[in-house]
């Protein structure tokens, strides 16, 4: 055998192995399985995550399980953080978390109306129906920049029923969820005002990790942030069966129906793919965006001024176009 004849034997050997060790990590959801989730779903169904090196445990969240409290002591290597106040709230209270990645450009959370709410300054004409967790972020918000009342509001029990009966109601949402539930429930299609388009200009869905992990195995991370990443292409704008088929058998209560509403959702309004990641991947982030919602937050008295909130985050991971040539045209 001739030596390049013996190289070219060796190189095809090695690419037919695997170039690195497979690495055992787990990424903790916020919830239960959902469509809202499907990227991840998707990366660990289809073999994403296998093909760059990664044994992915997903342990799916819940109204009883914190996850983001198993990350921060060593029990989780990732976790799915709803938005970027807990990224400042890490940042305020010494957790060891920092964001390494933005799944979501826009927090899709929403109102949801009756038909007859012309614009998004009559809701304020309304009883709303809003969380306690709702009340103390977005809504402090909407009451320095649009003047929302508190006295117009009663609690968001996650019950649709109360807002259907009241004609002069709206209430809070995910743009991937409650409106399919109110054309369910309700027969009719509701309006849908999307905070993230009235300036509320938080990230979300963001893959947090410890401090330690980014210090000591980087290399670990970037293969979790790209993997995801291309999960999220496959699901958006590919076959999303595989991720779909995991979700349902994490959480059985899950229809093909809503998913297939959720993924049209997310495309229709940009939660996934829109601004800074058309030219820079899904999963982008921007010290400017963090800048615009830490000193909305601050005005908004959500968030104390003064705070090192850059400590909370990392664009080391991110903004490198992973996946774009997977972007339709």
């Amino acid at each position: 055998m001739r030596k390049s004849q013996f190289l070219v034997a060796l190189l095809l050997g090695f690419a037919a192995s695997p170039s690195f060790a497979v690495d055992k990590v787990s990424f903790g959801t916020n919830w239960v399985a959902e469509g809202e989730h499907g990227g991840f779903y998707q990366a660990l169904a289809d073999g994403t995550y296998a093909k760059y090196g990664l044994d992915v445990t997903i342990v799916s969240g819940g109204p009883n399980v914190n996850n983001r409290v198993l990350l921060a002591v060593g029990k989780l290597d990732f976790f799915m953080s709803a938005n970027s106040l807990q990224t400042f709230d890490a940042v305020a209270n010494n957790i060891p978390t920092v964001a390494v990645a933005a799944s979501f450009q826009k927090d899709p959370q929403v109102f949801v109306s009756h038909p007859d709410v012309a614009n998004f300054a009559d809701l304020k004409t309304r009883t709303l129906f809003v969380s306690k967790e709702g009340m103390a972020s977005y809504f402090q918000w909407l009451k320095k920049d649009f003047g929302f009342d508190e006295a117009k509001v009663k609690p968001y029990t996650f019950n649709a029923q109360p807002f259907l009966a009241d004609k002069n109601s709206a209430m809070q949402g995910y743009v991937t969820s409650e409106p399919f539930e109110v054309e369910q429930k309700g027969g009719f299609r509701p309006k849908v005002f999307l905070l993230a388009d009235q300036g509320f200009s938080s990230y979300s869905t963001l893959i947090e990790t410890r401090r330690d992990l980014v210090e000591k195995k980087p290399d670990i991370v970037q293969r979790f942030v790209d993997a995801s990443i291309v999960g999220w292409y496959h699901y958006i704008y590919g076959d999303p069966s595989a991720g779909n088929a995991l979700i349902k058998k994490h959480n059985p209560e899950m229809t093909d129906a809503l998913l297939t509403f959720s993924i049209a959702a997310m495309k229709a309004n940009g939660i996934v793919d829109s601004g800074d990641t058309t030219t820079l991947g899904v999963g982008a982030m921007s010290d400017g965006r963090f800048k615009d919602f830490y000193d909305k937050m601050v005005v908004a008295g959500v968030v104390k001024a003064g705070l090192d909130y850059k400590r909370g985050y990392t664009l080391q991971f991110v903004n490198k176009k992973v996946g774009l040539d997977l972007r339709p045209k």
